[in-house]
């Protein structure tokens, strides 16, 4: 088996990590005024050097700074967008007298453009830190569309969304283009709305707002080919489909099948990470799709508890998978990070680390190499 020299590796992973604790003591500080922006950007350096050590000493080939200077995966970002508001999260209580956070709603409030560089200062202090392949994660260009739809876009500024499209994708286009002038070869963009379109209850309610479940998936891989239009030479650009993973929990489950001919056959991504550490995934058969130049990377590994899958359980699962799609085109991964929000996922340190390692180990004896 031919060792990969770019990315993805065969041994790979989303990107999010579990805040240390001082880390989120710091945090909490700023929030009540008594350290400033600065002293916290000194603590998240710290924390971030400690975190690429670990993936490093892990065997991964491909290095992010764990996203300790967000909040939330996506709105941290894309609150950086000109003409993007979002709608900071509240606790509402539910009927059993719990209470959890509502999600966040992100408004198109005027033309979308790229004000800043987004990614750039915090990509050159990783980059800084590891002689490895650093990796950028950030959301998905659809999640300006697909939690509010067409009502939660300015129709003043937008009364025909293919500008809107287009405006959003220049002004990814130019996050891009700034990475990839400070060294930067390898993005992922997360991504929960395609996944979302495998749930049924989901693809109802997106019926219920005016949208088309089934017209969407091509929708968005014709949006996502606009940014992999403006793909700077050199850089390999990807997705994360995500089902949920909040403290652990969940929000959609179903098969790949309703957007797997979109999201593989039709978007010109290099690569895929999908979730599949579950039955909530369904079956391998969606690969069919896959093009022959393309990588999926299997989510096999949960990051939503502690307990160790086997290497022969893994190992049986890849196999599977190489009915559908040949094995040279396949990696492994966990099936999501470990800390999509500040709060974490319900595993412990030693665990997150010991996961990692087992997608080193499988790897190496699956393709010879991680």
């Amino acid at each position: 088996m031919s060792q990969r020299k770019t990315p993805p590796f065969r041994a790979d992973h989303v990107g999010s990590f579990l805040r240390p604790k001082y880390l989120l003591d710091a945090r909490d500080r700023k929030a009540r005024g008594e350290i400033t922006a600065a002293e916290l950007r000194a603590v998240e350096d710290r924390a971030i050097a400690e975190v690429v050590k670990m993936q490093e000493d892990a065997g991964l080939q491909s290095i992010t700074d764990g996203e300790f200077r967000r909040t939330y995966f996506h709105i941290d970002f894309l609150d950086q967008i000109g003409g993007v508001k979002t709608d900071i999260p509240v606790k509402i209580r539910k009927p059993d007298g719990t209470e959890e956070l509502a999600p966040p709603v992100m408004r198109v409030v005027d033309r979308v453009r790229h004000v800043k560089d987004i990614q750039l200062a915090d990509f050159r202090y990783l980059k800084s830190r590891t002689t490895r392949t650093p990796k950028v994660t950030i959301p998905s260009p659809t999640m300006l569309h697909f939690r509010g739809g067409r009502a939660g876009i300015s129709k003043e500024h937008y009364p025909d969304l293919e500008q809107f499209y287009q405006d959003v994708a220049d002004a990814y286009g130019a996050e891009l283009r700034s990475l990839a002038a400070a060294g930067c070869t390898y993005v992922q963009m997360d991504d929960t709305n395609l996944a979302y379109l495998c749930d049924p209850n989901m693809r109802e309610a997106a019926r219920q707002r005016g949208d088309d479940p089934n017209e969407l998936p091509h929708r968005y891989a014709g949006f996502i080919n606009r940014v992999v239009a403006q793909k700077p030479a050199g850089m390999t650009l990807c997705t994360h489909l995500c089902r949920g993973n909040f403290k652990s929990t969940w929000a959609a489950a179903g098969g790949y099948e309703p957007v797997a001919e979109a999201l593989l056959s039709e978007m010109k991504l290099d690569a895929y990470f999908l979730e599949y550490d579950d039955e909530r995934s369904g079956d391998f058969r969606p690969l069919r799709f896959l093009p022959k130049d393309k990588i999926v990377v299997l989510g096999l590994v949960t990051t939503k508890v502690g307990t160790m899958e086997s290497k022969d359980a893994l190992k049986r699962r890849i196999d599977e998978a190489a009915k559908y799609v040949p094995l040279e085109q396949l990696a492994l991964s966990p099936q999501c990070g470990f800390s999509s929000t500040v709060h974490g996922n319900a595993i412990a340190m030693d665990a997150q680390t010991a996961k990692l390692r087992l997608v080193v180990d499988v790897a190496r004896e699956v393709w010879g190499d991680a």
